[in-house]
């Protein structure tokens, strides 16, 4: 495990090997990326659950996987940033990783804070939830589609009440009704004043009143003349409450007629937009129920944090833990850097520049075996093209023998001589077998050039 940690943290084995007093550190450093290889995984799991619900093992399934995207990343930091004695180069190379651990620490921290107040934070979601629905019903009020709603319950309401009263709740009876009170009153006065003048007269007639004569005297006669005379008064204000009566349920069963018709269109719209206005609603809510994701927790903290200074410390303070972890790694390599070369870091310059000689080397030995093999291609060729040269001047030497001996005895025929070349089987082009001894005298030449092996003695070195 301790190897596989300083691997991970970017140590070469073949230099631990001669150093081993540095392998303590890169462990450590290794170690350090597990441990924030692990804080990943969880932050990952928490923020997929809370963000998409998805079921826990897949949750950390999808952590895992990011925790592997962070342990690369923290483990390039570390392996970029090489030693170097130049305080504004080291500089120069920490700013940037710096600032990136700095963003994956806050992005590591953001779930595991949300987890850890995640009691507190439910309370405040249901708080935010509420103050959204409320929100979200003065918008539906102030909604140009249901402005005139109430009004539309109104009328509705009031016309119910018409149509419940028959007609004579309705607001253009009311002159009527005021005109009916006033025959009703006028009526009952006169009524009244008849009856008090018949009782007066039947009071005279009697004698238990007036002149306390009974019989009809003159008394009487004119009491009852006074009765008689108030009782076409009576009359006249009877047939003006009739037609009061008259003229108000004329009124009243128009009303009720209007009313009715009315009330069907006016219940309908109503219905409509209820209805409308409703299901607006329900899906506020369903969608309002469903808000616990990561963006409505980061507002709860937020609103707890500044209704609340315990709360605000804590937070901050927990989220500077896990950043500080994150940045941990690179703080370190950083604070390594600025100090004096360690005994690792010049074994492991020396034995770069060593895999640099001889890669310098064998690269000087390839170039000179292939000139080499070059040279002998030029070679041949020029012995092939002699040898060419050598045939063609012995064909022709043949050819003038034969011509000389032809005309020294010219009734025996020459024999016909034909001189094969050596090279009749072989093309223009070929150069023999000397281009093969070549290359493989070359292929031997490089095979003997092998690399020094990885692992050596520090006394070699």
């Amino acid at each position: 495990m301790g190897d596989g940690l300083a691997v991970l943290s970017g140590a070469r084995p073949d230099v631990l090997e001669a150093v081993p007093g540095a392998r303590a550190k890169f462990v450590a450093l290794g170690g350090v990326l597990l441990s924030t290889g692990g804080l990943a995984v969880l932050s990952a799991a928490f923020a997929v659950h809370m963000a998409l619900g998805v079921w826990w093992p897949f949750a950390l399934l999808l952590g895992i996987g990011w925790g592997f995207v962070i342990v690369n990343l923290d483990r390039m930091l570390l392996v970029g940033m090489a030693h170097d004695s130049s305080l504004k180069r080291n500089l120069l190379m920490a700013v940037p990783r710096v600032g990136l651990a700095l963003v994956l620490g806050i992005v590591i921290s953001t779930p595991l804070t949300l987890q850890i107040f995640h009691k507190e934070i439910d309370t405040q979601v249901v708080a935010l939830q509420a103050e959204a629905s409320d929100e979200f019903n003065q918008g539906l009020d102030d909604d140009a589609r249901f402005a005139g709603l109430p009004e539309l319950r109104e009328k509705v309401a009031t016309e119910q009440a018409v149509v419940a009263s028959g007609g004579t709740s309705a607001a253009d009876l009311a002159p009527l009704q005021g005109e009916l009170a006033a025959a009703q009153a006028a009526y009952d006065a006169a009524l009244a004043t008849q009856r008090e003048l018949s009782a007066r007269a039947q009071c005279e007639l009697d004698g238990t009143c007036g002149t306390g004569d009974a019989g009809t005297g003159q008394a009487y006669i004119e009491a009852r003349a006074a009765a008689d005379a108030h009782a076409g008064l009576v009359d006249a204000a009877k047939a003006e409450l009739d037609a009061a009566t008259v003229a108000i349920t004329a009124g009243a069963s128009r009303s009720m007629q209007q009313a009715t018709a009315d009330l069907e269109t006016d219940q309908a719209e109503l219905a409509r937009l209820t209805e409308q206005q409703t299901a607006l609603q329900a899906a506020f809510d369903e969608t309002n129920a469903d808000n616990t994701g990561i963006l409505i927790r980061l507002q709860a903290l937020s609103a707890l944090s500044e209704s609340n200074a315990t709360m605000a410390i804590a937070h901050y303070m927990l989220a500077l833990l896990f950043i500080c972890i994150e940045l941990l790694p690179v703080l370190m390599k950083m604070l390594l850097n600025f100090g004096p070369r360690s005994t690792y870091d010049r074994l492991s310059d020396l034995r770069d520049d060593g895999d640099l000689e001889v890669e310098q080397l064998q690269q000087s030995a390839r170039v000179e075996v292939e000139q080499a093999v070059q040279d002998l291609l030029v070679l041949a060729e020029k012995e092939r093209v002699d040898r060419q040269k050598e045939q063609v001047l012995a064909r022709r030497r043949a050819r003038l023998a034969a011509a000389v001996a032809a005309q020294e005895t010219p009734d025996v025929p020459a024999p016909r001589t034909e001189t094969v070349p050596e090279d009749a089987g072989r093309r223009m082009w070929d150069t023999g077998p000397i281009i093969g001894l070549a290359r493989e005298a070359a292929s031997r030449t490089v095979r003997t050039m092998r690399r020094r092996p990885d692992v050596r003695e520090v006394e070699t070195v």
